[in-house]
C-alpha cells in the first residue's frame, strides 16, 4: 500500500513538473488531440 502511495505521488509530481501549469497541460492535451485527428484524416 505504501509503494502505491509513493508511486502516485511521484507520478503527480512528474505531471506537474512536465506541464508546469494547468494551461501548459491543456496545450499538451490539445497537441495530442491534433496528432490523433491528423492520423485519422490520413
Amino acid at each position: 500500500m505504501t509503494s502505491l502511495k509513493t508511486l502516485t505521488i511521484i507520478f503527480c509530481c512528474a505531471l506537474l513538473f512536465a506541464c508546469n501549469t494547468m494551461s501548459g497541460m491543456g496545450k499538451d492535451v490539445e497537441k495530442v488531440g491534433e496528432k490523433i485527428q491528423k492520423s485519422a484524416d490520413k
